[in-house]
Order: C-alpha cells, then structure tokens, then sequence
C-alpha cells in the first residue's frame, strides 16, 4: 500500500474509522499510540532524567497525560503541567488526566500564569504535548509565552504528532517564535505534509514515524494528492531486461547543453545518462566542448554546434527517442531561438532543466509547447522565476501543482523531498538523499537519468519519480562510502551502479 500523507480532517477519519471497525475505544487508541511513544523515550531518556510533560486540552494533551503516568510508573520522575484553566478538555484527555493524577508518583501542575511555568535545566527531557495537528490558527497568550520559555531552555524536547504551533495542513503561516523547536518528534502512523518543508526543519527536528495500528482500509479508501515514493514503489517501476536485448531496445537519446565555461554540465549529464542504461546518447554541444566531451565520456556520440561558443542550430534526428535540454546551455538570444524550435517541433519525450527553464522564464508564451511528456526540473529559485515568487514552501508546492495541471507537463520540484507533480496535480515526494547533493553538477546527473529513462520508453511521470529516487539513492550510496563533505556529482555518478543493485536485489 502507498504511504499517503493525509491532512488533519482525514486523519480524524481514520481514527474514527479504526475505532468503530476494529473497533477500540478512542481512550485505548490513544493509550496504544502513547504506548508507542513512550517505549520509543525509554530507549532514549536515561533513566533517572528529569521529565517535563505540557499537556493542552486536546487529545495530544490526553497522550501526554498517557505517556506520563506510564513513565512515573517505571520510575521516572515526572513533574507535568497542564493548560486547563478557563478552557474545555475533551473527554478523552479527561480520562487519562485522571488515570495519571490517581498514580502515586502523580506530580500536576495548572498553569494559569508565567510564575506557573516549569523550572527547565538543561539536563531536562520535555514532552511537548500542547497542541495536535488539529490546530487552526497561530498560538497566543499564555501558552505562546510558554511556548517561548520552553524553546529557550536548552533542553531536549519531544514533541507528540507535531509541534506545537505548527500548522500541519498549511491553515496560516507558522510564526517560529510561536512554535516548538522539538529535538525530535514523533508522529502518528503517516507523515505530516509540513514536515516535508524546509522552513520546518528546526520545529521539527529528527522526526519519526510510529506505527499505532490504524485500519488499514480506511488509509486505503481516504483520498489525498500527497504520497512518499520509497524503496518498494521504485522496485515495482524499474524495467526488466531481456537476455537478448540489444542497444536499439534501450533508446537512442539527445542532450543539447553546454556553453563557454560550463561545458562540465552536459560531460556529467551525459556519464548520468549512459551509467542509466541508455542504449544510445549523442550530445550537441558548442564545437569548442568536441574534445573535452570525447575525452571524458568516450561513449556519446558528438554532434558539434556550428559555434564554438553557444548552442545556435540543433537539428533533431527524428529517429531519437527522447530529449534533454538546458545543462549548461546559457541564455543567449541565439540559444534562445534554439530552444523555442525545439519546443514547437518536437514530439518526442523531452526534459527540461537549468538554463532551458531560466529562458522559458523570459518566453512564458513558450508553455503551450509542453506536452505531457515533457518533464520541467526546476529548483525552488528557478521555479520561482516561472510562477512567481513565494512565501513559503507551501505556496510555491501549490503553484507547482497548478503549473502541472495548467500546462499539462510533469514538474520535479527539487528539494531534500523532491516534489514530483503529474497532469493531474498528484504528488510524490521523494524518501532518499541527503545535503552532501547540495553540491555543482547534482542537477546535470539527475537530468541525464531522467533522459535515459525517458528514451527507455519510460511514462514520463514514472521515469521522472524512478529518476530522483535513483539520483537520491545514488547520493546516499556516496555518502557511505565517503561522506557528505567529499561527495561531488561526478561520485554520485558513480554510485549509480550500486544504486541499480539495490533495486534490483530480491
């Protein structure tokens, strides 16, 4: 089964769902999920460490208040502090308020003012159990004041499902003095959409999935645009080989790049391209780039630009099965022209990166070229140069989404989740990577997969998800083997082949 990531209003469902047909009362589940909490802090807490619990009024005040009693009852010592005062508690979090106060070892605070607010050291544990992901609008008063005191204690903190202030769904912009900075957190059975952001990161610190056991049909039957793609959907993407295969069976590719000074782009695009299991890659590049390609990447076959310097006259075999634009390229008036012949005359499947973008970006009536078989892989800058500048990360995933369906075109929105978009506005973020990728030349590599996929007969939207994920398991792969400081494109390259084995391990 996918994993999906749901918003607040349809993980309530699923709740309501799991606790009618498994059926378990709301105060076992909840127990069940804070159980799950807590056997992971036991594996993390020293014993004998001071633990500092905030509970709101919600049901992630009732885990709190669960996770609490269970903790003081093996030993911990607990001191816990409510936010009651004046305010409705749900039922729930009344039940397990009142288990836990009717424990021995119960120590409760109510908070109803700042000289109410808890002594925090350093060496202190805080689990954050405030507010859900069912918050609507930004924290205020006395809790965003508390909120404030907690963030400047140093201490470890750990926050249940996700951090307080923080809006899961993207109801209101995220204040981050107002918010949690968790050292970890641990949410509930599937990710959250914000924790995909990269303005989250330090609310969220290290976050974890637990599994708490939620029905799986109503995960199956709950609707959302959002997924992870992970290990086993790009196993079940990945084409087998025929023991008779021959190189005309794995496609005949063309990557048009390069320009004074940035002809290592389409080298590296191009090794990408050929280490991705291309049958056939020709280049076209500016005549001076000639050598330096033949020399770096014996393999391609060189159709020299009629120019030293810049791309000014490609002319597209049209035998060739897919074509990849924009490494290097340049944004010159005559490289311009180039790009928007190809745009009008080609029908085959075609990426898009890079300088390509930079000049659709200045020629937006260029977009009624894209085909569904083109893919765009724009970084946030770039992206942000087609549709406008956003606020946030969750802004400019929407207008991504709404690019996608407005010109019909696959958009990679790259990031540390590589957002991959479709026709009809789906998307799946990538689960591999890390930041050693932040690095020259990570683009070009991703582009000359994408480009072998897509001339391998690939669907543009799975060569475009299959393509991140090898990129990113590639970059993975590298940063064992050396670390993220040492990894450049050209490792990352050469990681491929380890990355291929892993998909294809039983």
């Amino acid at each position: 089964m996918f994993m999906k990531i749901l918003s607040a209003n349809a993980i309530r469902k699923v709740d309501a769902y799991t606790i009618e047909h498994e059926p378990i009362s709301d105060y076992d589940l909840m127990q069940r999920a804070a159980g799950e909490a807590t056997d992971w802090l036991m594996h993390k807490i020293p014993y004998g460490a001071p633990v500092i619990v905030l509970a709101g009024n919600g049901n992630n005040g009732g885990d709190a208040f669960v996770i609490a009693r269970l903790l003081a009852v093996v030993g911990y010592p607990v001191f816990t502090y409510c936010f009651h005062h004046h305010v409705a508690v749900s039922s729930t979090c009344e039940t397990a308020k009142k288990a836990f106060i009717e424990t021995s070892q119960a120590i409760c605070v109510e908070v109803i003012d700042t000289d109410s607010f808890p002594h925090i050291d350093v060496s202190d544990w805080v689990i954050d159990g405030l507010f859900g992901s069912g918050l609507n609008r930004p924290l205020e008063g006395l809790i965003a004041e508390c909120v404030r005191h907690v963030n400047e204690s140093g201490a470890t903190i750990v926050s249940i499902d996700v951090p307080s202030g923080l809006s899961t769904d993207e109801m209101f912009q995220v204040d981050q003095d107002k918010c949690i900075h968790a050292t970890y957190t641990l949410t509930f059975q599937l990710p959250k959409l914000a924790f995909l952001f990269a303005e989250h990161e330090l609310l969220l610190g290290d976050w974890q999935i637990l599994n708490i056991g939620l029905h799986p049909d109503a995960i199956e039957n709950a609707e959302t645009s959002y997924f992870m793609f992970n290990h086993e959907d790009a196993v079940g993407l990945l084409h087998s080989r025929s023991k008779f295969a021959h190189k005309g069976q794995f496609g005949h590719a063309l990557m048009i790049g390069g320009s004074r000074g940035m002809m290592g782009a389409v080298v590296l695009a191009s090794r990408a391209c050929l280490h991705s299991g291309v049958g056939l890659l020709t280049a076209h590049l500016p005549a001076s780039g000639e050598f330096m390609l033949h020399g770096a990447v014996p393999e391609v076959l060189v159709d020299a630009d009629q120019h030293d310097d810049r791309i000014t006259h490609v002319t597209i075999n049209p035998k060739m099965n897919a074509i990849g634009i924009g490494c290097g390229l340049g944004i010159h008036q005559q490289t311009a022209k180039v790009v928007e012949d190809i745009l009008m005359h080609t029908v085959c499947p075609m990426v898009m990166d890079a300088d390509a973008l930079n000049l659709m970006s200045t020629h937006l009536e260029w977009k009624p070229f894209l085909s569904s078989s083109t893919i765009i892989t724009p970084h946030p800058v770039e992206f942000d140069r087609l549709a406008g500048a956003s606020v946030s990360s969750g802004e400019r995933l929407q207008k991504a989404r709404q690019w996608a369906m407005d010109n019909q075109c696959i958009v990679v929105l790259k990031g540390a989740y590589s957002a991959v978009i479709d026709l009809s506005g789906e998307v799946w973020f990538n689960t591999t990577g890390n930041p050693g990728m932040a690095t020259a030349g990570s683009g070009d590599a991703l582009t000359g997969i994408i480009l072998a996929m897509l001339a391998q007969g690939y669907d543009a939207f799975d060569a475009a998800r299959l393509s991140v994920y090898l990129h990113g398991l590639a970059g993975d792969i590298a940063a064992t083997s050396f670390s993220q400081e040492f990894l450049t494109a050209g490792t990352l390259i050469d990681s491929l082949g380890n990355a291929f084995k892993k998909l294809r391990e039983k």
